[in-house]
C-alpha cells in the first residue's frame, strides 16, 4: 500500500500533459517542450519524471523510474529513523493529593519531559468529589507551575466527564537528557573512583630516601616521582 502510494505521487513520460517542462540535472536546468524532453529521455534509455508539477513549467528528471522510486523510498526510510519518538506519560491525582504523593509525581513529570516525552496529568473525581473541581484545578496550576523549567503547557486544565487534564510538553522536544536516576549513577561511580584511586595511593609503601638520593641519585626521575620517594633536590 505505501509503495502504490509513492507511485501515485508521480506522473511519468506520457502521463505528463504540459506543454513543455523543466529538465534539472547534474549541469543545471532547462526548459524544453515536453515531447523533446520525452525524445531526450527515450534516446538515454530512462523515464522522464515529472517531481514538482505546481512549479511553472513542471520540474521533470531524466531518470530509471525504478530507480527513483527506491531512492524516495530509501529517503523516506531514513527521515523516519530520524524522528524521535514521543510517547505521553500519565500523571494521576485525585482532587485530595497529600503533598508526599504530589512531590513523587512531580519528580517523575520531570524526568519523562527531561527525556523528552510529553506528559498529561488529571485529576480523577469519584462520585461527589466532583465538588472539589476547583481544588483539582488549583493543583494541575500548581503541578505546571512547578514543571515551568522542563515544559511549557499545551493545554490549561480542562474538565471531561469525570476527570480534569493538564498537557505539558518538553521545553526542547526530541531532545532526550539523561534523567536524575542516570545522574545519580554517574556521580556514584565516580565516587567510587575517586575513592579506589585514594585508597591506593594510601597503600603505597612509604620509602625512606637519604637526604642526597642514594641508590637514586643519579637516576632521572620526574618531580612527582622524587616528592613521592622523599628525594630532596
Amino acid at each position: 500500500m505505501k509503495n502504490d502510494n509513492i507511485k501515485n505521487q508521480y506522473r511519468i513520460n506520457e502521463q505528463i500533459r504540459s506543454r513543455e517542462v523543466r529538465i534539472v540535472g547534474d549541469n543545471g536546468s532547462t526548459v524544453v517542450p515536453t515531447r523533446q524532453a520525452l525524445d531526450m529521455a527515450r534516446d538515454q534509455g530512462v523515464d522522464l519524471v515529472e517531481i514538482s508539477p505546481n512549479a511553472n513549467p513542471p520540474v521533470c528528471r531524466l531518470i530509471d523510474y525504478s530507480k527513483f522510486l527506491y531512492q524516495q523510498k530509501k529517503r523516506a526510510k531514513e527521515m523516519k529513523a530520524k524522528q524521535v519518538k514521543v510517547e505521553v506519560k500519565e500523571i494521576r491525582f485525585g482532587p485530595q493529593t497529600d503533598e508526599h504523593d504530589y512531590q513523587f509525581k512531580l519528580k517523575h513529570a520531570k524526568e519523562f519531559l527531561e527525556d523528552g516525552n510529553k506528559v498529561r496529568a488529571y485529576v480523577f473525581f469519584r462520585g461527589r468529589s466532583i465538588l472539589f473541581k476547583e481544588q483539582g484545578e488549583v493543583l494541575l496550576l500548581r503541578f505546571a507551575n512547578d514543571l515551568e523549567e522542563y515544559g511549557k503547557v499545551e493545554h490549561m486544565p480542562s474538565l471531561e466527564g469525570k476527570k480534569m487534564f493538564l498537557y505539558l510538553a518538553p521545553k526542547k522536544a526530541g531532545v532526550a537528557k539523561k534523567s536524575q536516576q542516570a545522574l545519580d549513577r554517574e556521580k556514584k561511580a565516580s565516587e567510587q573512583k575517586e575513592a579506589r584511586k585514594s585508597q591506593a595511593e594510601a597503600e603505597e609503601p612509604n620509602i625512606e630516601i637519604p637526604a642526597n638520593g642514594g641508590l637514586f641519585a643519579n637516576a632521572k626521575m620526574s618531580a612527582d616521582a622524587k616528592k613521592k620517594l622523599n628525594i630532596s633536590e
